[in-house]
């Protein structure tokens, strides 16, 4: 009998604990129990949609992909979500130019027709359909969901580019998660599958088009959406492929335009692609895109998440590059500036490199902790801005206390004639400096044009060497008034730093830049023809940036006109005439006018 009843004890203290989340410094732990891979329970699904995109009479479902961890199942163990979304999951269509909008043209000019793109292939895999995610937050007790944007891959619906489906389809796909949405184990008919394992809390993540939909799904305000982490995402399709009325491109994508992003994510099923082609590109974008002018309009205002943001309750951690020349830093500064001034809670990680470049992984970890687990990391109580340094790791960033610099104010600068060599670029500004010209040639690139000694092609302007390092934090401003010889031309501005150090090449020395059409001197949303010879006037805002320029320097500022890089290329020769007494630039400056007079070497 003593032995029988010292049984149970046996086996109970033989029994395994259950395993559970592990929080150190705020921060998930990796978790022995979570972190094999072997253990882990992998599945797709269909989610329904409040929508029918494809026409076809029936709401339109979404292809789903999950990786949990085993105790969710064997346990009964619920944990929130990190959710990726993409139309690129699927396999894409092709880079080569021969596909996009030949930029050889007059500007207004009717566009040459573009060729059609070679058709994706379909893809028929199921599981899983990325593996984005998955080796970084399942160990740490996440469950990892992926879904593929309407019509690419095995998502039903049509591809929109912006449109509003791709913000409620993971919407959709959230409502699941918290039980308020159907799901099934097939797109047609199939038995339906819950999420019970989920506790509703989802956190989104993704880099530029998977960026993107992480702020598409907050705009829908739907509950359980608690962060996102948008890494370089495009937050305005406009902002994207025009600039202050002109016609641009984005940095190595010469001739792209949101047309031909459609037909490069276009990878549904190939029976519904038909519908898609001549509702989606052939006619609403067609008919909104305007490739002529490049003006503002309710085709591009509907597709501007600014625009959207009122509903948004997710908690906004940013990340940016100020050299990504791809999606252009303005796209997650303008958000984050909203969100802040919504009182949503938003912090900023800045890098100096180009397109992408994720938070390092601690930051990231503290936002979905504090988020999705509730821990009380402290995390509301962190600095606003991590910018990482010139010359930096990217996982040492510095921390500020917001983005712009609060120590940085608006600082302008004066031109003084000579810019066919390097006129004068000044905090005072001198009287009767008059006019200046310089003639359109696009087969000049912009790097070529900042590293001559002279050049009819553009006028150039710079301060005295540094004495002492600048620091630039925030958007800068520049103020033209101008004249063209034709009734178009592109207008193009970038703020360098010379010498032209790193060869004719390069745009290493590049601070910012920016464009605009003087067509739209008076209205965003009606340009109108020059008259030539006459004057106009235009304010507009250069790229954002938080750079630091060394002793030794001298900050330049070019004026020219087509940016061979990123405008369409018009017939050489145009000329375009700046009144010197009415231009100047204002920046951003640390320490504001009396830094800047330090580090010209003036008291």
């Amino acid at each position: 009998m003593a032995m029988t009843a010292a049984l149970p004890c046996a086996v109970a203290a033989q029994k395994s604990e259950p395993v559970l989340p592990v929080f150190e410094d705020g921060q998930a732990q990796v978790v022995a129990g979570f972190d094999d891979p072997s253990q882990w329970i992998q599945h797709d699904l269909w989610v329904e949609t409040e929508f029918d995109s494809d026409g076809d009479g029936e709401l339109d479902r979404m292809h789903v992909d999950v990786t949990r961890p085993a105790q969710t199942e064997t346990e009964g163990l619920k944990v929130p979500v990190v959710y990726s979304t993409s139309p690129y999951f699927s396999g894409t269509g092709t880079t080569d130019k021969q596909y996009f909008w030949d930029p050889e043209q007059e500007l207004g000019a009717v566009p040459p027709k573009r060729a059609a793109m070679p058709s994706i292939p379909h893809q028929s895999r199921r599981l899983p359909m990325s593996r984005l995610q998955i080796k970084a937050w399942v160990p740490r007790g996440f469950a990892v969901v992926h879904s593929a944007s309407p019509g690419t891959g095995l998502s039903e619906g049509c591809p929109t580019v912006g449109g509003i489906n791709e913000s409620l389809a993971p919407k959709a796909v959230i409502d699941w998660l918290n039980g308020r949405a159907k799901g099934y184990t097939l797109p047609d008919g199939g038995e339906e599958v819950t999420a019970t394992w989920c506790t509703g809390k989802v956190g989104m993540t993704g880099t530029s088009y998977n960026g993107t939909l992480p702020l598409a799904a907050a705009t829908t305000g739907v509950e359980g959406l608690e962060a996102i982490i948008p890494i370089a995402p495009n937050t305005s399709y406009y902002h994207y492929y025009r600039s202050n009325g002109l016609i641009r491109h984005p940095g190595g994508y010469m001739g792209e335009d949101i047309d031909v992003l459609y037909d490069f994510i276009n990878s549904g099923d190939p029976a519904r692609r038909e519908y898609c082609d001549e509702t989606v590109r052939d006619k609403e974008m067609a008919e909104g895109f305007d490739r002529r002018s490049g003006d503002y309009n309710d085709f591009w205002a509907g597709r501007d998440y600014l625009n959207a943001l009122a509903p948004m309750r997710a908690a906004l951690f940013m990340s940016h590059g100020f050299n990504d020349w791809n999606v252009m830093p303005e796209h997650s500064v303008r958000i984050y500036e909203a969100v802040k001034a919504m009182g949503v809670p938003a912090q900023a990680y800045f890098h100096q490199g180009r397109h992408g470049g994720a938070p390092p992984m601690e930051l990231m970890n503290r936002w979905f902790t504090r988020y999705l687990y509730g821990v009380e990391n402290g995390v509301e109580d962190d600095p606003h801005a991590w910018i990482v340094r010139e010359g930096d790791k990217c996982s040492e960033p510095t921390p500020y206390a917001d983005y712009p610099n609060p120590d940085a104010s608006p600082v302008t600068l004066y031109l003084a004639a000579g810019g066919a060599k390097v006129g004068g670029l000044s905090p005072t500004s001198a009287p009767r400096q008059g006019t200046e010209k310089l003639a359109d040639d696009v087969s000049i690139t912009g790097a070529e044009l900042a590293a001559a000694e002279r050049s009819e092609h553009r006028l150039l302007y710079a301060t005295p060497e540094l004495t002492a390092p600048v620091h630039f934090s925030g958007t800068g401003t520049i103020t033209i008034r101008m004249a063209a010889s034709r009734p178009a031309v592109n207008l193009s501005i970038w703020l360098v730093s010379l010498p032209w150090t790193e060869g004719a090449n390069t745009n290493a020395n590049v601070i910012t830049r920016g464009w605009a059409d003087p067509q739209n001197h008076s209205s965003l949303r009606h340009g109108e023809p020059l008259v030539p010879g006459e004057f106009y006037e235009l304010t507009f805002d250069l790229q954002p940036d938080d750079q630091i320029v060394p002793v030794g320097q001298r900050i330049g500022l070019m004026i020219f006109a087509s940016d061979r890089d990123f405008t369409l290329w018009p017939p050489a020769g145009t000329e375009l005439t700046v009144d010197l007494d009415a231009t100047s630039i204002t920046l951003p400056v640390v320490g504001g006018a009396a830094a800047l007079q330090r580090a010209l070497g003036k008291s």
